[in-house]
């Protein structure tokens, strides 16, 4: 007898991770519904592929909420009160992970390009790896979501909140480990507990692929067996020289998925001429051409992040004038990250920058920062006229059009609604 179809619900479904496991039941033929605060291309996309976008919550068998659900959304006591069963997204990926032999891409940056060209590297080498990603490939049709008929599920797993303590990987990728998301974890020792008691999810015989670059990395593994990658390597040179995307830290990330490659004996040369055929990701570092303009649209919102995506900017376009327009994502992280941002704005390497207003995200903020930061804060502080503050994107959008001239680059850069502005600029 063939399996009844399942009906799930996803309350959240607009985010980039619910929406690729979203994906993933609708490739199993189960029914699938969802909520979103706000209307996307995501979910356009979703509902393109036969999903209904609503809060109606009938005849459901599973609710999947987003960790940024909290426990009094009205979806969520409705589901909870007929006694519907509910899990966390990282709850039903992590039952995922366990159908399959899972390679878990981790860290503080670098998570989707990694994961990407790790999937890519496996299908051009005929592993055909099932893919849930937090970002849209056009290998995939533009989509975060790819449905393998291996045994090979390649995975984004996120540490905030402890997400990745769900999750049951075979091959563990560490790309970095930086203090973020201190509204949960207050500092990097915290941050470096959890990323321990990961590791040790890892299964029997299972491999850790890690940043031999990076400190905190180093501190975490000084006493385990693992694998390593590193800009220092012969590798590296060889990497460089073929990878189309640009900036030190990209390299990094391909050389972790050509370590990932080798450990699941796909010969090099292979690998590699897997990545040299990478043309990029939705949002990070992505380049659009209009009949005036250069506009890089990417997800960068962590002041290392910030900083190595202008320089990889300016590497790639030397002699141009470079507007970056950032919107700083979360209060919280704004206000813990002060001094820093104060100083990779006063060294990065652009002609302007302006900072928009901060993006508020819903039930992640304390009334502290939102009292203490703002970006016309953030610009007095660096003090330095080519960094100013402007709120609105309407008023950005038109500084950009009165003052940026035909040949220039201007960089859309956060992971918040600033990619409205990215697409509004872009139509022009």
């Amino acid at each position: 007898m063939p399996s009844m179809k399942k009906k799930i619900h996803f309350i959240g479904i607009g985010g980039i991770g619910m929406s690729a496991l979203a994906r993933y039941f609708l490739s199993e033929d189960d029914v699938v519904t969802g909520s979103e605060l706000v209307k996307s291309e995501i979910t356009d996309g979703l509902e393109k592929a036969g999903v209904l976008i609503t809060k109606k919550i009938k005849d459901v068998d599973l609710v999947v909420y987003s960790n940024a659900i909290r426990d009094n959304n009205s979806e969520l006591k409705k589901a909870r009160k007929l006694g519907i069963k509910c899990i966390t997204y990282p709850e039903a990926l992590g039952e995922l992970t366990k159908k399959y032999f899972t390679i878990a891409i981790s860290g503080t940056h670098g998570k989707s390009t990694t994961s990407a060209m790790t999937a890519l590297i496996l299908i051009k080498n005929g592993l055909d790896p099932t893919v849930i990603i937090g970002t849209k490939l056009k290998e995939f049709n533009d989509s975060n979501f790819r449905k393998g008929k291996s045994n090979y599920l390649v995975i984004e797993a996120d540490e905030y909140k402890e997400a990745f303590l769900n999750y049951n990987p075979d091959i563990i990728v560490l790309t970095n480990i930086e203090a973020d998301h201190l509204d949960y974890y207050k500092n990097i020792d915290n941050i470096l507990n959890a990323f321990e008691k990961y590791t040790k999810r890892l299964s029997k015989g299972g491999t850790i692929i890690a940043n031999k670059d990076d400190s905190n990395i180093l501190r975490l593994l000084k006493n385990k067996k693992f694998k390593s990658f590193s800009l220092k390597n012969k590798d590296a040179k060889e990497v460089s020289s073929v990878l189309k995307v640009p900036g030190e830290y990209n390299v990094s990330n391909a050389l972790a998925a050509l370590e990932v490659a080798k450990t699941l004996k796909i010969k090099k040369l292979d690998a590699i001429k897997a990545l040299s055929e990478y043309h990029g990701s939705w949002r990070r570092f992505e380049i659009f051409k209009t009949k005036d303009l250069i506009i890089i649209s990417d997800y960068a919102h962590h002041p290392t992040a910030f900083l190595k995506t202008l320089i990889a900017t300016r590497e790639k376009f030397k002699n141009k004038k470079i507007t970056c327009i950032f919107q700083p994502h979360q209060y919280h992280r704004t206000y813990s990250f002060f001094n820093e941002f104060v100083d990779v704005f006063r060294v990065a390497p652009v002609d302007q920058l302006i900072i928009s207003k901060i993006y508020d995200v819903a039930g992640r903020e304390d009334k502290k920062s939102k009292a203490n930061v703002n970006s016309a804060k953030l610009a007095k502080a660096v003090n330095n006229p080519r960094v100013v503050s402007m709120e609105k994107f309407e008023d950005i959008k038109k500084y950009v059009y009165d003052n940026c001239k035909k040949g220039e680059v201007v960089v859309v850069m956060g992971a918040g609604d600033i990619y409205n502005l990215f697409s509004d600029l872009t139509k022009k």
